[in-house]
């Protein structure tokens, strides 16, 4: 179990009146992150979307052709399997970019990336994101970091799911999607669940109910509500506490 020592990712601060040319507020960790003469290089190279849920940022072997900084919402990455079938190997909201073979100059990914969350995002071009790259090397340490904390948590997702019981794999979820998004109430249905956890609904149904006796979660017509996150942070598996240190120590080591 993880300790319940109020395990969160610690985020930079926000800047107070971040705008784009649009009059839009930025809120994606990355471009908050940046020198004002690189995120105003940047802001200047993209568009700002809505995204539905479902919405597909990218397809599996398929060209990339943008990249994405969300500024709310959560998206999901997914590996496929050639008949079709697909797991969740890592959740990323304003705190990333989606994209990342990118950065390395690739420009096809094995994952899909989809909206599971509804939300917004900054979207910029392949070419125009390969341009500002060399101009902005703030936004390419940033990009470069995010890659290694998606990885990251890659690693222990496909552990988490070999090895810890349903339960503890849905309080694991719940907490990094709050992580990302914000907000005690997650929007998802039981059979949503059961795909992003590699486990059959039934076992879903279990595990929910499970949370939900213990007064750790209420679920209702395909809504989480988080009743108590320090118990929930209890009833989870190692696996989010680990996510979240090495995480946070990364971080110290490049203040």
């Amino acid at each position: 179990m993880a300790n319940a020592a109020a395990l969160r990712i610690r985020k930079p601060g926000v800047k107070p009146g971040v705008t784009a040319k649009n009059g839009q507020a930025v809120h994606n960790k990355i471009l908050l992150a940046l020198p004002a003469k690189e995120r105003s290089a940047v802001l200047e190279r993209v568009e700002f979307i809505s995204l539905p849920t479902h919405s597909v940022l990218h397809e599996a072997d398929a060209t990339i052709t943008f990249a994405y900084f969300p500024n709310e919402g959560l998206a999901s990455v997914l590996n496929v399997m050639s008949d079709g079938k697909s797991v969740e190997v890592g959740l990323l909201g304003t705190d990333g970019f989606v994209g990342t073979p990118l950065v390395a100059g690739y420009r096809t990914s094995p994952s899909r990336v989809i909206m599971q969350i509804a939300g917004s995002a900054f979207r910029i071009t392949a070419k125009e994101l390969a341009a500002a790259m060399p101009e902005c090397p703030q936004l390419t340490q940033g990009m470069h970091r995010f890659v290694q904390e998606l990885a990251l948590q890659s690693q222990q997702v496909a552990a988490c799911n070999r090895l810890h019981e349903v339960e503890e794999r849905l309080a694991r979820w719940l907490l990094m999607c709050q992580d990302r998004i914000g907000g005690d109430v997650v929007p998802l249905t039981q059979e949503f669940l059961a795909h992003m956890l590699a486990t059959r609904r039934a076992s879903v149904t279990v595990a929910a109910g499970i949370l939900q006796k213990a007064g750790l979660i209420t679920y209702s017509r395909g809504v989480v509500k988080i009743q108590d996150r320090s118990k929930l942070e209890e009833a989870c598996c190692e696996c989010y506490g680990m996510i979240v240190r090495q995480t946070k120590k990364w971080q110290d080591e490049a203040r």
